[in-house]
């Protein structure tokens, strides 16, 4: 009946906000992947992955989108709900898509919605100084939130393509101030992609709550990879931070525990994966 005390004592227990809180305090790497389906979730359990994503990435790598945009509420719940039934230890978040948190009751509803229908324990939210108002509505409803800056693959057809963010001291400076500002607002965990090292070095110092990377470099909390990536299913070109984690694997659980093994040890992310 009482699941989470049952598990508390186990040699796995499962990961929370608890748990994430700690391993920022603590310099331990935190682990993050994304998953799709509960094959895949098994194997990211599996190779000691501490968060698994439920990213709108799926729209790309799943659906075969050029861009997140299409991505829908269903869809999300769907697959959250597939990634959950494959999950044991893990912190499962899932990403609120393209417009589905414009207002702060359809935010709330959205977000219900994943974590009653999904299993997510968190959502994750494209953020900036017009979210806050949302940010702060659900945390007030005690819905954790991941908020993320940086690149967000959502706007892209207004900021004009997948480009590094960040990169001049004024936006730099109006970054670290979002960081900051929805920490204060209640969010939980702050996502940063594609900006210079030296800025997610210094959001991170700056924060109180996990900062996770996709190229943020090295001195972020953890980092985050579409598990697409890692394992080569990729075609075509793929993004400077990414690293093909097949090469040399004798399976695909073997390529995922070497990306958890390199994400702890500090040897991913190298400089060639940072910007």
């Amino acid at each position: 009946m009482y699941t989470q005390l049952e598990q508390r004592g186990s040699p796995r227990p499962p990961v929370n906000m608890g748990t994430l809180q700690k391993m920022k305090a603590e310099g331990e790497k935190i682990a993050w992947l994304t998953a799709y389906d509960a094959s895949f979730a098994m194997l990211v359990d599996m190779a000691g992955v501490d968060v698994v994503l439920v990213g709108d990435s799926l729209g790309m790598v799943i659906q075969g989108h050029e861009t997140t945009v299409p991505v829908t509420m269903d869809d999300m719940v769907y697959h959250s709900r597939a990634v959950a039934r494959g999950l044991g230890r893990p912190f499962l978040v899932a990403d609120m898509p393209f417009m589905s948190y414009a207002t702060r009751d359809q935010a709330l509803a959205n977000a219900v919605r994943l974590m009653q229908e999904g299993g997510a324990k968190m959502v994750k939210l494209e953020s900036g100084t017009g979210q806050l108002g949302i940010v702060e509505f659900l945390a007030a409803h005690d819905i954790p939130v991941c908020a993320h800056i940086g690149l967000r693959p959502q706007s892209v057809h207004k900021v004009g393509g997948f480009r590094v963010q960040g990169r001049d001291a004024d936006a730099a400076e109006r970054m670290k101030r979002e960081a900051l500002d929805l920490q204060n607002s209640g969010a939980d965990i702050v996502l940063l992609e594609c900006v210079p090292a030296g800025l997610g070095a210094e959001i991170t110092q700056t924060l109180e709550v996990p900062v996770i990377g996709i190229g943020a470099g090295p001195d972020v909390d953890g980092q985050v990879l579409v598990l697409y990536d890692i394992l080569d299913l990729t075609p075509g070109r793929k993004p400077r931070f990414t690293k093909n984690f097949m090469e040399g694997a004798a399976s695909p659980l073997a390529a995922l525990e070497a990306y958890v093994k390199a994400v702890k040890d500090r040897s991913y992310p190298a400089p060639e994966h940072c910007f």
